[in-house]
């Protein structure tokens, strides 16, 4: 199982930088950046919401589920 994380082509579709989405949340860009590459563990809902909202999509729009093999 594993989960892709679609959130750098949101933000292309959207014409978002990094800058202006990390200040907009409220987190920093090296944490968004870690987020983009889905280097992290997890995120919070909150922040996934936050992106949600500033980008106006939806969870499904950002994560994505692939079966392994």
């Amino acid at each position: 199982m594993e989960i892709i994380v679609n959130l750098d082509v949101m933000m292309a579709v959207r014409k978002v930088s990094s800058k202006e989405l990390a200040k907009a949340i409220g987190i920093t860009e090296a944490n968004l950046s870690l987020l983009k590459r889905g280097k992290v563990k997890g995120v919070r809902f909150e922040t996934l919401a936050s992106i949600c909202g500033y980008l106006k999509c939806q969870p499904g729009d950002i994560l994505e589920y692939r079966e392994a093999g």
